[in-house]
């Protein structure tokens, strides 16, 4: 067979190259020993930073006071808004309800901006980590 071309050439050397039954890759395999307590750890780590347990980060208040209102408000929030998420938190003797987990100052801005057309009294705050 005689090859008149470079291309002809070049695609003998490709179809020989790729139907050759030697490879020149390595094979191998790998094992990992995990900790069963990894994954259940993760979810609880992912949980808590969802209620704003563990970030030095801001959320918006938006009442503080009895029980009943406490959840009034919460409602009322979750009614009109589902940006971000809202809970009920309690300091002896009162009920919080805060809204959102911002990283930064200004988001927690932004974020008062539209919760203040329905929560005229709502105001940010740095939460600390709770030991």
């Amino acid at each position: 067979m005689k090859l008149k071309s470079p291309i002809n050439l070049l695609i003998m050397c490709l179809v020989v190259l790729f139907s050759s039954d030697i490879t020149m890759a390595q094979s191998g395999s790998l094992t990992v020993n995990q900790d069963p307590k990894i994954p259940r750890l993760l979810e609880l780590k992912k949980s808590l930073e969802k209620e704003n347990k563990l970030t030095d980060g801001y959320t918006i208040q938006l009442y503080y006071g009895n029980l009943n209102k406490a959840n009034s408000v919460l409602r009322n929030y979750r009614n009109k808004y589902s940006n971000w998420p809202a809970s009920i938190e309690y300091e002896t003797p009162n009920y919080k309800v805060w809204v959102g987990n911002f990283n930064t100052r200004i988001e927690a801005d932004r974020a008062l901006q539209e919760v203040y057309k329905h929560f005229p009294t709502g105001f940010i705050l740095k939460p600390g980590k709770k030991q």
